[in-house]
């Protein structure tokens, strides 16, 4: 039995990238910043090399026994999808658009003409301030609200006493007909929502509907060698569904770790690619260090028990999607490095990995360890985990 689980801890970068002057990003480093702010206690991460990665900002554990380094995003943006796909092994060239002044109107006239509701909103904004602005007009107009970024994202608000999720993922799917070519977001998000004005809530059943990926990911390749490709949590999102033999779409931190164990405790072979979204959602987009932190130890906890449950041909590759600092300037992901920590049980030692020329090492890596032979025009460094 020979796995790989590949764990993203979204939006944990580890110092911003070469290029993050284009992105207005110079400064951050999300991990460092919330270490250095807030103190959490992560022996375990540290174990497995966590201090040794130059720019996390974490004191370095002198008897580590892991690889550990980081990587650089060539793939153009700083979003969710970008950066998955890139660790998957697929490129982009061009970013996905986005919409820093909303969505053209003729556009949203035919997007209102096809759902059969007026919208408000068209704007960016963050989820939560928005709910605070148009939430109450939302209620009484019953018009849905629609949203953007920084990020290349539609997003559509509804109040579940209004719209059941169905009805809000039906106006979802309708929009990622519609949003192609020059308008091809990376992601169509549902945001329903709970609550009275002044104490609006997000719930749990949020969904993405992303652009099929434009070329085949480590996903397809290990599901064409007829060995499990699992997902927990928004992969099936990231990837609509492309390369999956199964997936749990559980919801937060905790769930998404519970479902990754129940995984762990199955015999296959092959993949399971885990996203953990509450770093990223729950306190980086929300300005929320201490929440971070708290999310981190929590993970951290959590390791022994994931250590426990790998077997002698199984490799633990722990990394993120791109930055989320908490402590910058604005509630918006932040171009960065992504941090890498690697461990098997036949390990004796740390590894330096360095810092990677591409998120795709990543997948070349697991391409190798699954005995596959696609490198994804990038470079393993399964020859260093010794």
């Amino acid at each position: 039995m020979r796995r790989v689980f590949l764990t993203v801890l979204d939006g944990v970068g580890a110092g911003y990238l070469p290029d993050a002057d284009k992105y207005g990003d110079v400064g951050a480093s999300t991990i460092a910043h919330v270490v250095a702010k807030c103190h959490p206690s992560l022996p375990n991460m540290a174990k497995l090399g966590l201090g040794q990665i130059p720019t996390a900002g974490y004191p370095a554990d002198p008897n580590a026994v892991g690889g550990y380094g980081r990587a650089i995003e060539r793939s153009a943006g700083k979003d969710t999808t970008t950066g998955h796909w890139e660790i998957s092994g697929l490129r982009l060239t061009k970013a996905f658009p986005t919409f820093p002044h909303g969505f053209p109107a003729d556009f949203m006239a035919k997007y209102e003409a096809a759902i059969g509701h007026g919208t408000i909103g068209n704007k960016p904004a963050s989820g939560t301030v928005i709910l605070d602005e148009l939430g109450a007009e939302h209620l009484a107009t019953g018009k849905p609200i629609v949203y953007t970024s920084a990020d290349s994202v539609f997003q559509i608000a509804c109040h579940e006493s209004l719209y059941s999720c169905e009805e809000l993922y039906r106006f979802c799917t309708i929009a990622r007909e519609m949003l192609q070519g020059d308008l091809g977001v990376g992601r169509v998000i549902a945001r329903p929502f709970v609550g009275e004005p002044g104490h609006f809530t997000r719930t749990p059943r949020r969904r993405d509907f992303s652009l099929p990926p434009i070329g085949e990911t480590l996903l397809d390749k290990v599901k064409a060698a007829g060995m499990e490709s699992l997902g927990v949590g928004k992969i099936e999102d990231i990837f609509d569904h492309q390369g999956l033999t199964g997936s749990n779409h559980a919801a937060g931190n905790p769930a998404c770790i519970e479902a990754w164990l129940d995984y762990m405790r199955k015999d296959f072979n092959g993949l399971c690619f885990t996203n953990l979204v509450d770093y990223d959602m729950a306190y980086g987009h929300r300005n929320d260090p201490e929440g971070f932190a708290k999310a981190l130890e929590y993970f951290d906890q959590k390791l022994p028990e994931i250590q426990s449950l790998m077997g002698n041909e199984d490799l633990l590759i722990i990394t993120a999607d791109h930055g989320c600092d908490p402590t910058f300037p604005g509630t918006d992901h932040t171009r960065e490095h992504i941090p890498l920590l690697v461990w098997h049980r036949g390990m004796t030692q740390a590894c330096d990995l360095g810092t990677r020329d591409t998120y795709a090492d990543i997948a070349a890596t697991c391409a190798e360890w699954l005995g596959l032979p696609d490198r994804f025009n990038a470079t393993s460094f399964a020859n260093l985990l010794k």
